[in-house]
């Protein structure tokens, strides 16, 4: 029989246990080992780290454990450590009130949306990347005390499990997730009933939706979920899982998230006494209409459109995650025009304001589709990709939205991702660090928060991680031989499931008690299945592989996961080809695919790992965070030049993998010179390098590298210093943008702005001439000076209104300037009679070589973040006209 009807029991802990509520209920507990500790305790055999759920615990627990547990002094001891532990966490001052304390200006409250967040796997809300980025980013922004909210969506059926078939096949399922038994609580108005937020839809409809909270450390997250009562059955499903349905459904999913989003924080704000956010951050172009919300909250306390843009923009931060224009949400204009019209969401917003937001209004662009990250970048007044060489793409695919700068100049700067420590450590590293600076020193250097012995920046070490450096030889083999043979253990485990899944009996699968052996030099690839990551590079010569896996001295084992989208069958193909290649009898022994991967089998992952492979096709890893990941674990990277890997390489922490990109050569081709690279540097590099044994029985070089990833490398990739390069650089000028923007400033900007708009067709720079104090001809000595004037056309607009500048550099044979350097000219004159402005400024010639200049106008107010802002530039006519190529010698 079913039942008609499902509910939740509630364990009622015995009252010396009640605190272990509060600790359960704080995902806190996911990272804090003392806290898991103190839950395994509780009962060991139903502790399973991999999946661990303390609130799921709690409620398998007997009348009798739990009344033996009450009764346990020493438990009862540790279970108060814990619970003040968490009540100093959580009030006591941290990085950012101390910071606020020494008079920096910081924003009072950020929102921070994502479509996805992987901050455990009790809480399965994430598919892979993006979400876990989007989880260490709370983590850390609790670790530092950044007064953060968070805001998705919970999925009732996740993103998917992933088995596998008898043949290899990807197979997907759905499990249904009830929040009541997730370490999750509803959100309730003052007299009890849940909160709620609903957005209007075509026909007269509406979208209700619930909002549950997360509880991550010292920071909300909010989860809007549409599957209540008030809904039809369409709307019910709106948050049914994550990237799925077709457009429609997608849209629907952004809208609540974005639109949803900010009045649920709204409601969390009225009912908490919280500040209202200053900044809001789209993490990806998925939440974009929540630009639109803020713009109808503004037009709706009387507000014009533009001013409320203006205000908008000011305190808005937007994060592109995406290398590629495929990867962007688009939606066909007539779609998003009937839920924004009449009788849609957004009243007082023109539907043509907003469908302009949208617009691809570049060369190439397709103007009958709504571009989310053309949006979120409108929206935003400040931007950024997610590591240095992402931004350069971002910068390159995003430039048509600023015609007449270079890449180089489109606003879009960047911050590179970092992964948060106490998540991702081994427990084992752990302690072998405490063991050397002490625990709480140990916490304080894992959170990446500045502790006292000074402070280092993103691209140095800070002295706290050098004692590190001190920790044996032997010790550092010990634990990474350790570290291996859990793995070995879990994949064993892992394997067996999946091959029962898969329909062998017990009597076929002996040989699984040989698979992987803790002594051999083992490999780890673990991602998405998009095939720019290339998940079957390393099967391009399956003898050349197999011989590196049977290597009678020298051999390797290679340790697979990852999940294809449910609807790229391309990505399954890859998957089955990889499945298939390692069911093989002769080598299945050195190579394994394991299905499900998640945050939990990656825990054990990375850590037993001693090299991690990645080899996407460069440019097209944004960022590629779980190499930073294993390397926190003493990993060696073994990667393609993409992502942070590009900035941050250095042969003491791994190896490069060369690449053919810019070559003449088609996809096969490179996949044939880049396979063969990554084959002979196993072959020639890695594996030498771990079998080579000194006196000792060690393999010293390896240890070394080992050493220096630990010590040099794992400052750099951490998730507290990439939220503290937000805070800096990104949400603090934001704030101070927003507070300067009343409504009166607002206005003003927006009036600005549009003068200028009108005016820009009549500003042009008409003459140019320069005179050098040692000119012969056309060359100059280093070290000369250029004075420059140009005669400049305004159109109307006064000299205040722009900025006009000298643009100089080397040149190459087409006259194109690089690595350019900009003087700015002073107005030195009135209006002629021809209405132009004189203006006025010295060059200093300071490279040798061809060298050129030209001079540009662009707009000027002191409102403006970058002068690029409005995409508006005037250039002389004649680029290669008089002064544009001056010969220095």
């Amino acid at each position: 029989m079913k039942a008609i009807r499902r509910f939740t029991v509630r364990p009622v802990l015995p009252e010396p246990l009640r605190p272990l509520h509060d600790l359960a209920r704080n995902l806190r507990w996911s990272w804090h080992t003392e806290t898991r500790d103190l839950f395994r305790s509780a009962d060991p055999e139903a502790w399973r780290p991999a999946d661990a759920d303390p609130v799921r615990l709690l409620g398998s627990l007997s009348a009798g454990r739990l009344a033996e547990l009450a009764g346990d002094a020493e438990y009862l001891g540790r279970l108060a450590a814990a619970s003040a532990d968490l009540a100093e966490y959580l009030e006591g001052p941290r990085w950012y009130q101390e910071q606020q304390a020494a008079g920096a200006e910081l924003p009072t409250g950020i929102a921070y949306f994502s479509p996805e967040f992987g901050v455990t796997a009790a809480l399965p809300q994430y598919s892979g990347g993006l979400g876990i980025l989007a989880g260490d980013h709370l983590k850390a922004a609790s670790d530092l005390g950044v007064p953060l909210i968070g805001v998705g969506l919970l999925y009732r059926h996740g993103y998917f499990r992933q088995t596998l078939s008898r043949d290899g096949w990807q197979q997907e399922h759905y499990p249904v997730l009830d929040p009541n038994e997730l370490p999750l609580d509803l959100v309730r108005e003052a007299d009890g009933t849940p909160a709620r937020v609903v957005l209007a839809l075509p026909g007269g409809r509406s979208l209700h939706a619930c909002i549950w909270l997360a509880r991550v450390g010292r920071v909300p997250l909010l989860l809007l979920d549409s599957d209540v009562e008030e809904n039809a059955p369409g709307e019910r499903d709106v948050t049914d899982r994550l990237y799925g349905g077709g457009s429609d459904h997608r849209l629907l999913q952004e809208m609540l998230l974005g639109i949803g989003g900010v009045r649920a924080v709204r409601t969390w704000c009225r009912l908490t006494g919280a500040p209202e956010p200053e900044v809001f951050h789209t993490n990806e172009g998925h939440a974009g209409f929540l630009g639109l919300e803020r713009i109808r909250e503004l037009v709706a306390e009387g507000l014009g459109f533009e001013p409320a843009l203006e205000t908008v923009r000011a305190g808005a931060v937007f994060t592109t995650h995406t290398p590629v224009p495929a990867g962007i949400d688009r939606f066909d204009r007539g779609l998003v025009a009937r839920h924004f019209g009449d009788d849609g969401e957004l009243p007082g917003v023109p539907v043509e304001k907003v469908l302009a937001l949208g617009t691809e209004t570049y060369p190439g662009g397709r103007p009958e589709l709504f571009n989310m990250a053309v949006m979120g970048l409108r929206l935003a007044q400040r931007a950024n990709g997610v590591s240095t060489l992402h931004g350069a793409v971002s910068r390159e695919m995003f430039s048509g939205l600023w015609p007449g700068f270079d890449p180089a100049e489109v606003p879009i700067t960047s911050v590179t991702n970092g992964v948060h420590a106490p998540t991702w450590v081994a427990p084992e590293v752990f302690r072998l660090g405490a063991g050397r600076v002490g625990e709480d020193r140990a916490h304080q250097v894992l959170a990446g928060g500045p502790v006292t012995g000074g402070e280092a920046g993103p691209g140095s070490t800070p002295r706290r991680w050098d004692a590190v450096g001190g920790i044996g030889d032997q010790e550092i083999w010990d634990l990474r031989r350790d570290l291996r043979g859990q793995l070995v253990t879990e994949v064993r485990r892992r394997l067996y499931a999946s091959w029962r899944r898969r329909g062998a009996g017990t009597a076929e699968l002996g040989w699984i008690d040989g698979v992987l052996d803790p002594d051999v030099l083992t490999i780890g690839f673990a991602r998405r299945v998009p095939s720019y990551k290339r998940l079957t590079l390393m099967l391009r010569d399956r003898d050349r592989l197999r011989e590196l896996l049977l290597h009678p001295t020298h051999p390797i084992q290679i340790v697979v996961a990852g999940k294809a989208h449910p609807a790229d069958d391309g990505g399954k193909r890859l998957v089955q080809e990889l499945v298939r290649f390692a069911d093989d009898p002769r080598v299945r022994h050195r190579i394994v695919f394991l299905p499900d991967y998640g945050m939990g089998m990656a825990q054990k992952l990375y850590p037993g790992c001693d090299v991690w492979l990645n080899n996407p096709l460069r440019p097209l890893e944004a960022c590629g965070t779980s190499g930073m990941k294993a390397a926190l674990n003493g990993c060696l990277n073994l990667s393609v030049r993409d992502g942070w890997w590009d900035e941050w390489f250095d042969p003491d922490f791994g190896w490069e993998i060369p690449t053919a990109d810019g070559s003449a050569v088609d996809e096969d081709r490179r996949d044939e010179l880049e396979s063969n690279a990554l084959y002979a540097l196993i072959e020639d590099r890695v594996a030498p390098h771990f079998y080579d044994r000194g006196a000792a029985g060690l393999p010293d070089r390896w240890i070394a590298m080992v050493r220096s990833t630990l010590v040099n490398l794992g400052p750099k990739v951490l998730a507290g210093r990439m939220v503290r390069e937000y805070v800096e650089r990104l949400y603090a000028p934001a704030a101070q943008a927003r507070r300067a923007l009343e409504p009166a400033a607002a206005r003003d900007l927006a009036a600005w702005k549009a003068k200028v708009h009108a005016a820009w067709p009549g500003v042009s720079v008409d003459h140019v001439e320069s005179v050098s104090d040692t000119a012969e001809g056309g060359s100059a000595e280093l070290g000369a000076t250029l004075a420059l004037r140009a005669r400049i056309a305004l159109g109307g607009l006064d000299p205040d209104d722009v900025e006009v500048q000298a643009v100089a550099g080397r040149v190459d044979s087409g006259d194109a300037i690089a690595d350019a350097q900009v003087f700015p000219l002073k107005p030195a004159g009135g209006q002629d009679l021809e209405d132009r402005w004189l203006f006025e400024g010295p060059l200093a010639l300071d490279r040798t070589g061809p060298y050129g200049y030209t001079v540009r106008v662009l707009p000027a107010h002191p409102r403006l973040a970058t002068g690029a802002e409005l995409g508006l530039v005037a250039l002389p006519a004649e680029t290669a006209g008089e002064g544009a190529g001056v010969l220095l010698r």
